[in-house]
């Protein structure tokens, strides 16, 4: 899964990315309104952590623009101001959640969860696809209710496909999600073909009932046998 944190307290921003990090999620950072605002289009996320006072700019014209463009991104807006007006605006813009500051790394990272729970998965924790079960939460993958091993790149990229499925999914896509900011490194499309490659021996092996086909010259796709 991949955040996007926006947050001009240096501090606060370096912790949050720890934690985050520590529970498995990808992150990327943005300190200020032009640098939020390039990433957030640019590229794609799970969630985004949106601070309202940014220098150079509102979070919530963020917000706002996020929504007239039609983008997807859950979106918890993270603010020092607590008043009824400045949540309700945040919310009525198109925000999923409000936390104010200070608060608990803990409680953030449950909200999180909640966001991405609650839209991409319709509530649940798990992602059930044919005789297979992706536990979000333990981060395990079951074929017939076995445990299949997954190191921690093929679990996300099995993880952005299951989400995808029946969708072409381009190469630089699938390393944005999985790389993140690194993605302009040369070795990690040949990284992304290898983790797949030994993703597919996995998923034959244990008989699973969908594979992932390659589209020559473009990506892949997910669809079930």
């Amino acid at each position: 899964m991949k955040i996007l944190i926006i947050e001009d307290e240096q501090q606060l921003l370096y912790n949050i990315k720890q934690s985050l990090e520590k529970e498995k999620f990808l992150v990327e950072t943005a300190s200020d309104y032009y640098t939020a605002v390039e990433k957030a289009f640019v590229y794609d996320y799970d969630c985004i952590l949106l601070d309202i006072m940014l220098p150079q700019g509102s979070g919530l014209d963020i917000l706002k623009e996020l929504k007239k463009a039609n983008k997807s991104e859950n979106v918890i807006i993270i603010s020092a101001k607590d008043s009824l007006d400045d949540k309700l605006k945040g919310l009525e813009l198109g925000a999923d959640d409000y936390l104010t500051k200070p608060f608990h790394l803990a409680e953030l990272n449950a909200r999180i969860k909640a966001v991405i729970r609650r839209k991409e998965l319709n509530g649940k924790s798990d992602i059930e696809l044919g005789n297979t079960t992706l536990a979000i939460n333990e981060r395990q993958f079951f074929v017939n209710n076995n445990l299949v091993t997954l190191n921690r790149k093929e679990f996300d990229i099995l993880n952005y496909f299951m989400l995808n499925k029946n969708r072409l999914v381009t190469k630089n896509a699938l390393a944005e999600h999985v790389w993140g900011d690194n993605t302009d490194q040369a070795d990690n499309l040949d990284f992304v073909y290898y983790q797949i490659k030994n993703l597919r021996k996995k998923l034959l092996a244990s008989k699973a009932t969908f594979e992932i086909e390659s589209i020559y010259g473009v990506g892949y796709k997910l669809v079930l046998k």
